[in-house]
């Protein structure tokens, strides 16, 4: 298979960008039966997969050629890949080796990994012509551990120049689409692997999450995503194009077409070998009793984080799912934002630029820049005096960009470098006490969308609020879709303003007009290290928002 599968691979696109190309995308791979028909396969929820293949009622083939095929058939209409694992071949045969009570929880299951993720011999870009060709010389941890349960990563998929986006583009593979609407972004930075889940190309991947790069790719796509508390995973063998950063959490997490599967993921990842391959990530097993548990949830609700007006589309979605949770027997208690402004703009913006760009700068030095970076990077090559000038100048007609200018100056020196890791750990201290007076279980808050416009580079610090919140004060967050946008939302939207009136607002509405249709999610958020609290409260929301839809 490989072979044949490399003689008709290449890595320029017909653009020119270093885009895994394939010809005649409808070819039986070799290891599949020409009569296999790999539709009721590609069918198959992953718990349900995973069990058939452990129990050899489908062949590891069928299984693998049937997503790779399928995968490409989905690279051709998005271009959302960036590397063919070729090495899948012998690891199946390795795995066909086993006995039955040697097999993991993803025995036989295809993964696909975003490019991030080392895998031997194969190079993690982050879309950096710094980082092509220098193949990673052994597996990540991560890695390591889904193959030893079993997993076959097969293909790795696209990203964002830098990671810095919520676009997914950069020159060496080039602009990945949304399969939902051709015309708007999967989002960024997993945005390879949300647009291969959504349109049926992988059954599970692996995504990473800065500032919502899991969660916005998750909404943008109509998936499920689980963003982790910091450490739950390992993230040792995950390249990072800025590295030091402590007072933002860049985390692990898996993406699926639904809660389940993020489940059995979790439980796979949660094994024994993650703690024995890297010891700083603690070994705590997935507690099944917390997941499995249908207790009544005392739920925060919060429609808004008063500093980015939500899209029609996202406040409704959080009613929706609220009345149904009420409905349900559930208690619904309002909760508010505590110094939201503050959070986004000082302790985001600020912990992630404290070097004043510095990192980022020398990673596109010499480098092409891609259009989803440019007007970040720009800002970032300003003089430091500039800044303070045009921070100085803006501040009463445009006190969100004034800020932001202040903040990407860095924070100057090691004390102050101190003082803002003090003041991470003091906010969500005070977030964990508002959260505790109100004896809540969960939170139920928007996410952002719907999908952003192709290169709507203006848009993303300030409406990224919704998402790098949680980065911030380091709480597991999963996204689950619960409706579409509806004509009537498109129409509301015409008249969004914003809570500034500024120009994020303005380009927050440019960004998701012509939507109709397009997914819609919210946020479901629990403490930190209660991941199995927060898929339960997913799965929750998954299962009423069905139900509502059958009822209708």
């Amino acid at each position: 298979m490989q072979e044949q599968l490399q003689g008709s691979t290449s890595l320029t696109g017909p653009d020119g960008h270093w885009a895994l190309a394939h010809e005649g995308a409808t070819r039986v791979p070799p290891l599949q039966e020409p009569s296999l028909d790999p539709k009721p396969i590609l069918e198959l929820p992953l718990e349900t997969l995973a069990q058939k293949l452990r129990d050899e009622e489908l062949s590891l083939e069928s299984v693998l050629c049937s997503y790779l095929e399928e995968a490409l058939k989905v690279h051709q209409e998005v271009n959302c890949l960036t590397d063919f694992l070729g090495e899948c071949e012998e690891q199946l045969q390795a795995l066909k080796k086993l006995g039955k009570t040697e097999r993991g929880l993803l025995y036989g299951v295809p993964i696909s990994l975003k490019d991030p993720y080392d895998c031997k011999g194969h190079d993690s870009t982050c879309g950096l012509a710094q980082f092509l060709e220098k193949p990673a010389v052994k597996d990540g941890v991560i890695v390591k551990v889904l193959k030893a349960q079993g997993a076959i990563p097969f293909v790795k998929t696209n990203i964002p120049q830098t990671l810095y986006s919520f676009n997914c583009s950069n020159p060496i593979y080039g602009q990945t689409l949304n399969p939902l609407n051709l015309k708007k972004t999967p989002g960024g930075s997993s945005g390879g692997e949300g647009a291969l889940l959504a349109k049926g190309g992988s059954i599970l991947g692996m995504g990473t999450d800065t500032a919502g790069s899991i969660r916005v790719p998750a909404s943008f796509c109509g998936i499920c995503g689980l963003r982790t508390t910091g450490h739950r995973l390992s993230y040792s063998g995950v390249v990072s194009p800025v590295k030091g950063i402590k007072s933002v959490t860049t985390v692990a997490g898996p993406m699926a077409r639904d809660v389940e599967s993020l489940a059995l993921c979790l439980r796979a990842l949660l094994s024994e070998d993650m703690h024995q391959l890297d010891p700083t990530v603690p070994f705590m097993p997935f507690r099944e009793e917390v997941y499995s548990s249908n207790e009544p949830l005392r739920i925060g609700y919060c429609e808004t984080d008063g500093f980015t007006q939500p899209s029609p589309s996202m406040a409704r979605a959080v009613r929706l799912t609220s009345r149904l949770l009420q409905d349900a027997g559930h208690q619904v208690i309002p909760f508010t934002i505590p110094c939201v402004e503050y959070a986004v703009k000082h302790l985001f913006i600020g912990g992630v630029f404290g070097d004043g760009g510095a990192s980022v700068l020398e990673k596109v030095e010499g480098d092409i820049v891609d259009p989803c970076i440019k007007t970040l990077i720009s800002l970032l090559h300003l003089p430091d005096s500039l800044k303070c000038f045009l921070s100085w100048i803006l501040k009463y007609i445009d006190p969100r960009a004034s800020q932001s200018f202040e903040e990407i100056r860095g924070v100057g020196t090691p004390k102050k470098l101190w003082e803002h890791h003090s003041a991470v750990q003091e906010y969500q201290q005070k977030f964990i006490a508002k959260w505790r007076s109100l004896d809540l279980d969960v939170l139920l808050v928007p996410t952002l969308d719907p999908a952003f416009h192709i290169c709507s580079s203006d848009v993303g610090l300030d409406s990224s609020s919704y998402t790098n919140l949680y980065n911030i004060i380091d709480f597991p967050v999963g996204v689950v879709p619960v409706t579409t946008v509806t004509p009537q939302d498109e129409e509301e939207l015409a008249f969004y303003k914003g809570y500034y009136g500024d120009s994020s607002d303005k380009h927050f509405r440019e960004a998701v007009q012509g939507s109709v249709g397009l997914p819609v999610a919210v946020q479901c958020v629990a403490l930190p290290w209660e991941e199995e609290l927060c898929l339960r409260f997913m799965k929750e929301v998954e299962t009423l928002v069905k139900n509502h839809r059958g009822s209708e």
